[in-house]
């Protein structure tokens, strides 16, 4: 087990093999992180909102679609590799944007639900559901001391598999293949879930981005996608797989 000692001075973490951070040191590593993922997640509903009630604006969003996944995934992922030498300021600032152009997205898709007979009820159920998985893996997470360290990395193998299901599935349009992959990613990014928080609680993330600061960001953006992904697949189960 391994963890980390926060130095109030210089503002970042240091490793030390065998100890556990202070209690109070771990709840503000978390709540920096959950404060800024709920933080993106209003931003996502905000404009989610908005593509639901602009028809204009959704059939824009419709036609601008693999453009803006493309932005997205550019985003998400250049916010990760780049967080080391990036201001604090700048790395939020690239996560609310990806938030923004997630609602977009999401906006386009809730409305695909909402508007068939008994989507509405279906949306909700998902996000209910993905918000008690989601909340019992972060304190499954931030409370046990079990090190889920090498659990993590399993997962990581296993979400690039998730990814090469999905792009197959998209040729082979099998619905069983479809739930498969749906009940797959809803295990991965719930596991996933638990694996983060003990990370971030433990300054893994501090340590890595050399800035507490830093470190709350990245542990908000990967909440945010990790949550955002236990609610899609779940959707997607609970809707039948309506695309």
């Amino acid at each position: 087990m391994s963890d980390y000692r926060y130095d109030q001075g210089s503002g970042y973490a240091s490793g030390q093999a065998g100890l556990r951070p202070a209690a109070a040191t771990s709840v503000g590593f978390l709540s920096q992180a959950f404060m800024w993922m709920f933080l993106g997640l209003l931003l996502s509903a905000f404009v989610a909102y908005l593509v639901q009630h602009n028809l204009g604006l959704g059939q824009t969003v419709l036609n601008l679609w693999l453009p803006l996944i493309i932005v997205e995934m550019v985003i998400g992922v250049g916010l990760q590799i780049a967080i080391r030498r990036i201001s604090a300021t700048a790395a939020l600032g690239l996560f609310l944007i990806y938030a923004g152009l997630n609602g977009l997205t999401f906006g386009v898709i809730i409305m695909a639900y909402t508007y068939q007979q008994g989507g509405a009820a279906t949306v909700v159920e998902a996000f209910m559901s993905a918000a008690a998985m989601f909340g019992g893996a972060a304190l499954y997470g931030a409370v046990t001391r079990r090190s889920l360290t090498n659990m993590f990395g399993y997962l990581a193998m296993a979400t690039w598999g998730l990814l090469v299901a999905i792009l197959l599935n998209l040729l082979l349009n099998n619905s069983m293949l479809d739930m498969i992959i749906s009940i797959a990613g809803v295990i991965i990014f719930t596991a996933l879930t638990a694996s983060t928080v003990q990370r971030i609680s433990r300054g893994q993330f501090a340590a890595i981005t050399g800035s507490t600061e830093k470190a709350a960001v990245l542990g908000a953006l990967l909440l945010y996608l990790e949550f955002v992904n236990i609610f899609l697949f779940l959707l997607r189960l609970f809707g039948g797989g309506r695309r």
